[in-house]
């Protein structure tokens, strides 16, 4: 399978991005336990125009990491691996499987109780984690698994944004939404229009991004909607869309994404904190990432190909499948994020936070040794 070279580039920084995330994680909770944890903490916490600095990063900069997600998710429609129904229909049934799978788990044990909102926290995928840690597994990998994969978490993350929108909005103020959603349309009339100036989109996209943040639906949802409204035109290097695309990855991968990780992973674990992990909610997070992702992908996976809906392609195996699907329990920044909606009470947010953490590292260490031998045993086979 040859790779666009657009799809390199985004692998190529996600791979880098991911590798990021991690070293300033573990920065970040050395910091948050360390002899200046509680400066530290107080810095993120800090109040900026009447607003936290980490309320910024996650209703503001996130909007531009959705922003890249939805021109990315556009370009894969248009042009991409989902522009083909036969190709497209594989990671798609596989991204259903991977979120209703975990979110089934977790109702399971935490079903009309307190922290039944937390469903969506194990439905996520983090792009930038788990392209980053199968880029570990170097030239082995199969270029149609690096697509799978790619395709996999993009539609992963529309699904999150999807639930985001629909389940964590708690009231609406229409006269809000109404203009921000009129301002959507003068954007759309723009595009129909051929304008391709991206300056009017994006200082469009600002002023609708503050009337969605009052609105009462997540202001990161303004990101998604305005990719849309790009000009696409033929997709080539020279279209508005291809441009802001290649302008944003690497701040959002080597910027926006850290500072997110890092303002949200200073973490204070005290003494006895395992003993929070003993509650349904931290169960049904671990085992959803764990055991849910890789269960759902595959066993969707499976259903979609025995009723011939999609198809496996040649060089791709079950085995790889089922090693992608571990890697898609790295929930890590978007099962953050959705905790941050879904609960209020600082303890619960802390618990789910280490819970997803502990997740990510089984997930990433588990679908890297299991690949790391499915791949050598193709190789020597």
């Amino acid at each position: 399978m040859k790779l666009t070279k657009t799809f390199k580039a985004f692998f190529e920084n996600e791979k880098s991005g991911g590798l990021l995330l991690l070293f300033v994680t573990i920065i970040s909770l050395y910091a948050a336990n360390s002899s200046h944890a509680a400066e530290y903490i107080a810095f993120w916490e800090k109040d900026l125009g009447g607003h936290s600095i980490t309320h910024w990063i996650n209703d503001g900069l996130m909007t531009i990491f959705f922003l890249l997600i939805g021109l990315e998710l556009e370009r894969e429609i248009y042009h991409g691996e989902l522009s083909n129904i036969k190709n497209a229909s594989l990671p798609i049934m596989a991204a259903f499987g991977g979120m209703l799978v975990p979110a089934a788990i977790f109702l399971a044990l935490n079903f009309k109780t307190a922290t039944q909102n937390g469903a969506g926290i194990p439905m996520a995928t983090d792009i930038a984690f788990a392209i980053g840690i199968l880029s570990l597994l170097g030239n082995k990998v199969p270029a149609s698994l690096k697509v799978f994969l790619t395709a996999l978490a993009v539609i992963d993350d529309l699904g999150a944004i999807i639930v985001i929108a629909v389940f964590y909005t708690k009231s609406i103020a229409f006269l809000n939404l109404g203009i921000a959603l009129g301002i959507w349309v003068l954007l759309f009339a723009l595009n129909r229009m051929k304008v391709y100036n991206l300056i009017p989109y994006l200082i469009g996209g600002v002023i609708m991004w503050y009337f969605m943040l009052n609105s009462g639906v997540h202001a990161t949802i303004t990101g998604v909607i305005l990719a849309f409204v790009i000009p696409f035109g033929d997709g080539s290097e020279k279209s508005s869309s291809h441009k802001l695309q290649h302008f944003l990855h690497k701040p959002a991968a080597f910027i926006i994404l850290p500072l997110f990780a890092i303002a949200n992973t200073c973490i204070a674990i005290e003494s006895g904190w395992y003993e929070g992990l003993n509650h349904p909610n931290s169960f049904g997070i671990i085992l959803g990432l764990v055991i849910g992702k890789p269960l759902g992908i595959l066993l969707f996976s499976s259903i979609g190909v025995s009723a011939g809906l999609c198809a496996l392609p040649k060089n791709l195996k079950w085995a790889h499948i089922l090693g992608a699907g571990m890697l898609g329990g790295i929930g890590f920044t978007m099962s953050i994020f959705i905790t941050l909606l879904a609960f209020k009470d600082p303890e619960t947010i802390l618990y789910s936070k280490i819970s997803i953490i502990i997740a990510s590292v089984l997930s990433g260490v588990l679908g890297f040794t299991y690949l790391k031998f499915v791949l050598s045993k193709d190789r020597n086979g």
